[in-house]
C-alpha cells in the first residue's frame, strides 16, 4: 500500500520534496476545507497542518489510517494530544525551525518599547518633535526574566547576549539548565528582580490565563512585558490594568487572547488596547519569517525521516 500524506496548509515545498524522496505520495492542498479533509482523511497515513484548523477528536475519528500529524510550527495546542496519544499517533513539530525568528522578534519588541520607537515615529509624522517625551532606557545592566527555557526561551537569551544584561530563567519542568546565556532561578527571584519579563511557554490547561492581576501583583519592580508565546496565557485586561498603575512600563504583544478580525474588534478590551501608546502589537508573526517558513519544513522533513 502506498504511504500518503495530505498537506492541508501552506508549507514550504521542502517538506513535500523530502517526503516524496522517502516514498510518500503527497497531496499538497493548502486550500482544502475542514469538511473536505474529513471526507478524505481516511486515505492518509499522515497529515501536515500549520494553523488552518484544529486536528481534534472529530478529525482523528475520521482518520482511520493516520500514523502521524506534522505541525508546521512550535506549539501543539491546535492538536488534541490526548486522543493522539490514545491512538499512538506520532506528533511532529518544529520549534527548532522558528526559534531564531521568535528570539529576534522578542528582542525587537523589547528594544522598540524601551526606546519609544512607535510613539516617536507617529509624532514625527504628525509634526511633533519631542526629544524628552521619546527618551528611553538602556538594556545594559537590566535583569531579564524568562519564563520557559525551551527552544524559544533559549533563543531569546542568546539574542540578548551582547546587551550585557543579567538573564534569569525559570522553567517549572526543567532543572540544571543554566548555560552561558541564562542562569536558572526560582520564580521568587524572577518576581523580585526582573526589569523585563518575557513568556516562552506553551498553552496548556495549566498555563491558560496564568498571567493575570495576581500574577503581576507579585513583581517588585515596574517591568517591560513581552509575550510571543500564546495569547490565551495572558489576561489582556490585567495587562491594561497594570499599564495604568505603572507596574508595566510597556507591553509588546505578538499574540492575543482573541486573534484575527472581526473577532478581535468585538472584545471589550480591544479599544483600550488599541489606543494605548505603551503597547506594541504584531499579528502573531514572531515565528513566521521568510526564513522560518523554509526552516520549519526542513525540520519536519528530518523528523519524518526518523519515524
Amino acid at each position: 500500500m502506498i504511504k500518503k500524506i495530505l498537506i492541508v496548509d501552506d508549507l514550504h515545498p521542502a517538506f513535500k520534496e523530502e517526503a516524496i524522496k522517502l516514498g510518500y505520495e503527497v497531496d499538497d492542498e493548502p486550500k482544502i476545507t475542514r469538511e473536505e479533509t474529513l471526507s478524505r482523511i481516511a486515505d492518509y497515513e499522515g497529515i501536515a497542518v500549520r494553523t488552518k484548523f484544529k486536528i481534534d477528536a472529530e478529525i482523528f475519528a475520521a482518520a482511520s489510517n493516520l500514523k502521524f500529524v506534522a505541525r508546521a510550527g512550535a506549539g501543539l495546542d491546535n492538536i488534541d494530544e490526548k486522543v493522539a496519544l490514545e491512538r499512538n499517533i506520532k506528533l511532529l513539530n518544529a520549534p527548532e525551525g522558528n526559534c531564531d525568528a521568535v528570539g529576534e522578534h522578542a528582542t525587537g519588541l523589547l528594544l522598540s518599547l524601551m526606546n519609544n520607537f512607535r510613539r516617536a515615529d507617529i509624532e514625527i509624522r504628525n509634526g511633533i518633535w519631542d526629544r524628552e517625551g521619546s527618551r528611553g532606557y538602556e538594556l545594559k545592566g537590566k535583569k531579564v526574566g524568562i519564563i520557559g527555557y525551551g527552544f524559544m526561551g533559549q533563543s531569546f537569551a542568546r539574542k540578548l547576549a551582547g546587551f550585557e544584561v543579567d538573564v534569569m530563567a525559570y522553567d517549572k519542568y526543567k532543572t540544571g539548565f543554566s548555560d552561558a546565556f541564562a542562569r536558572e532561578v526560582s520564580m521568587e527571584e524572577i518576581v523580585k528582580h526582573s526589569d523585563v519579563l518575557s513568556l516562552h511557554i506553551p498553552l496548556t490547561t495549566e498555563t491558560k490565563q496564568m498571567v493575570d492581576d495576581e500574577y503581576f501583583f507579585h513583581f517588585k519592580k515596574p517591568i517591560f512585558f513581552i509575550n510571543t508565546a500564546r495569547g490565551e496565557i495572558v489576561n489582556t485586561k490585567a495587562v491594561l490594568n497594570n499599564l495604568k498603575s505603572g507596574k508595566i512600563l510597556g507591553a509588546g504583544l505578538d499574540v492575543l487572547e482573541t486573534e484575527k478580525f472581526p473577532a478581535l474588534s468585538e472584545q471589550s478590551w480591544y479599544e483600550e488596547l488599541k489606543v494605548n501608546d505603551k503597547v506594541i502589537l504584531t499579528p502573531h508573526v514572531g515565528g513566521w519569517t521568510f526564513d522560518s517558513y523554509r526552516k520549519i519544513s526542513e525540520v519536519l522533513a528530518e523528523k519524518l525521516k526518523a519515524l
